[in-house]
């Protein structure tokens, strides 16, 4: 590969280690490192309680995995089990990234999760040091100095170098640093032979890259591009890529998004078999995304429902659930929205107990003008847009909760508990 012509910087793709875990152990003014503590999610919204966070000496001593749930944990006294504080995380992400802001421009940092940033310090890293490990380890320093956090941090000469060498060395270097470059993509990369530890690759892409003969990542940098494309359409293109270590995308470039919608899905706390118990939680969805639909001025032209059965369904019927799209009138409008989505559901469903629900709006148009029709007197319809945009007004300014349906406060409704929620989980005091 002649990589002469080829984007060459120098990135930075930082992750906080344990992130949940570690900042509970600093509030607790317990090393990350030192600590044995994990974050559980409340058990009413995770069926028996999720482990969120482990800290890497819980993980070694009990070999607690994020996929752990509260029947896995030990009896034992050294264990510090504590619920999730979505707002004192967000607090400690913006705190890291304003951190990172020291060393790159605002648009050379592209805050990529809640516990991972990515970095181009092409223009800046010169500046704070002799050569890019040294200024790798002075943020890693300074981050620990004034947080008290650990993070592990990926070189590379292109974003996916960097993320590759975050996941596949740093994390596992006693310094926390692993780097990977052009020259080095050979001897660093093509040996991994465990597909799904590569940054994109899943277990279904891995499985049909194996029904291919592809079992390493070099059998993968020699495969037929062409080859993989027919496979997998536009990315076996970027797999082929990946596998050469080859990544053109600019942070300071624009996203061009084809097709914008809004979408809001949900994870039940419990099985769900009756109708009426449902209808209402879907209901209570959909409005919230015709909400999202009409703060960004949109009008939505197709709505789509998808249902995810309870595990004995799945077991049972065999499938996990449908999922089905309709094209509509274009609305915005709260009624018309759960009308539709309960068409939907009572055409497709069949008794089966459902444990998750997703609804989606797409196929955006802008609001500008209300569509009336003929079958409901001109001023009702104008009086339900006025109403919607209202309640839209109160609850930006008092929170979600401050006007609900009364079917809200029915057994199984879920957007008044939800409300008070970050990310799904509690959202705690930050400043505790």
């Amino acid at each position: 590969m002649d990589y002469s012509n080829e984007p060459h910087g120098v990135y930075f793709f930082i992750d906080n280690k344990s992130f949940y875990a570690s900042c509970e152990s600093v509030a607790r003014r317990i090393d990350p490192l030192e600590s044995i503590l994990v974050v559980m999610s409340e058990q009413e919204n995770t069926n028996g309680g999720l482990i969120l966070a482990a800290s890497p000496m819980a993980k070694q001593l009990f070999h607690i995995t994020n996929v752990s749930r509260q029947r896995d944990l030990p009896d034992d006294e050294r264990l510090i089990v504590v619920p999730p504080r979505m707002n004192l995380y967000i607090r400690k992400n913006l705190e890291i990234n304003a951190i990172y802001n020291r060393y790159v421009a605002k648009a050379d940092l592209l805050p990529y999760s809640i516990d991972e940033s990515l970095l181009d310090v092409t223009k800046s890293w010169f500046l704070f040091g002799h050569d890019l490990l040294e200024v790798a380890q002075q943020i890693q320093q300074q981050i620990y100095q004034e947080l008290g956090l650990y993070t592990t941090v990926g070189v590379g000469e292109n974003p996916v170098q960097a993320k590759l060498a975050l996941d596949l060395y740093a994390k596992h270097d006693p310094n926390r640093i692993g780097q990977i470059k052009y020259d080095t993509v050979a001897e660093r990369l093509w040996p991994v032979t465990q597909l799904t530890d590569v940054w994109s690759i899943g277990r279904r892409t891995a499985k049909r890259l194996n029904q291919l003969h592809i079992d390493s990542m070099a059998d993968l940098a020699r495969a037929n591009p062409y080859d993989l494309k027919a496979e997998f359409g536009v990315m076996g293109f970027q797999l082929f890529a990946l596998a050469w270590g080859v990544d053109r995308s600019q942070l300071t470039e624009p996203l061009k998004i084809r097709d914008v919608s809004f979408s809001n899905s949900q994870v039940l706390a419990r099985d769900y078999n009756r109708l009426e118990e449902i209808e209402v939680v879907i209901r209570e969805i959909g409005e919230q995304v015709a909400s999202r639909v009409r703060a960004h001025g949109k009008l939505a032209g197709e709505i789509g429902l998808s249902i995810g059965f309870a595990h004995p369904a799945i077991t049972q019927t065999g499938t996990p659930g449908f999922s089905h799209r309709m094209r509509l009138e274009p609305t915005n409008d709260n009624r018309e929205v759960a009308r539709q989505l309960r068409f939907l559901f009572e055409k497709y469903w069949e008794g089966q107990a459902v444990r998750n629900i997703a609804v989606q709006l797409g196929r955006l148009s802008p609001d500008n003008h209300q569509q009336l029709d003929l079958f409901h007197p001109v001023d009702q319809q104008i009086q339900t847009n006025t109403i919607n945009r209202t309640l839209d007004q109160i609850r930006r300014r008092y929170g979600s909760s401050a006007i609900v349906k009364a079917s809200s406060l029915r057994t199984g409704a879920t957007a008044i508990q939800r409300a008070s929620l970050v990310g799904g989980h509690n959202g705690g005091n930050a400043y505790d």
